[in-house]
């Protein structure tokens, strides 16, 4: 067994003289934002190096929002909620079956690699950690399959309307990451006025 504890015995890393850097401020890399209380931070092997096997989300969302279905096709992805209570939505493609998790404070949720699944807070905050066992992480967004693919292949494939199917998905004119899309009003509380979908302030950038 190696010596060098942070190696995971893969060859991606490569020995370098002296201390590595083991320490980074997760609030320095945006993944993705829709304001305070929709936001991801992360950490990966590019903000840290010697982190080979693994990556960190720290993900806020706010009642009203949703944080999009999607995939991670190279990685499993553990789910820990820090504070508040969210629904988290994972389907196995084996069974094919969807099952939805109630997770409060100090619960986790496991989502294997390549299974569809989202996250719907229930309170009016929730602050979750994500752990995947990838270095970098790739991630499949559902608003991106719905606008890329042509609706005459929808059609073709499920029989679907394809100017409904177009119309339908109009909306989504970018990755949403974070829903609902800009153009669609945020669902308020009864009683509230809904509240216009903010823009992304910041992009995933590269440190």
């Amino acid at each position: 067994m190696s010596g060098y504890g942070y190696r995971d015995g893969r060859a991606d890393y490569h020995k370098s003289s002296g201390m590595p850097n083991l320490a980074f401020n997760v609030r320095d890399n945006v993944l993705f934002k829709r304001n305070e209380d929709n936001v991801a931070y992360e950490v990966t092997s590019t903000q840290l190096p010697p982190m080979t096997g693994g990556a960190f989300t720290d993900l806020r969302l706010g009642r009203g929002h949703i944080r999009e279905p999607h995939w991670h096709p190279n990685a499993w992805e553990l789910h820990v909620v820090v504070a508040g209570e969210a629904d988290i939505s994972v389907m196995c493609p084996d069974s094919p079956q969807l099952v939805n998790y109630r997770a409060k404070e100090g619960q986790v949720v496991f989502v294997p690699a390549g299974w569809w699944h989202w996250i719907t807070p229930v309170s009016e905050k929730v602050h979750l950690h994500a752990f995947f066992n990838h270095g970098q992480p790739e991630t499949v967004h559902g608003s991106d399959i719905l606008r890329l693919t042509p609706p005459e292949v929808l059609k073709n494939a499920y029989n679907v309307n394809a100017a409904l199917a177009g119309k339908a998905f109009a909306p989504i004119m970018e990755s949403v990451r974070i829903g609902p899309p800009v153009s669609v009003p945020v669902q308020s509380e009864p009683g509230k006025p809904a509240n216009p979908g903010q823009p992304y302030l910041n992009e995933k950038k590269k440190t």
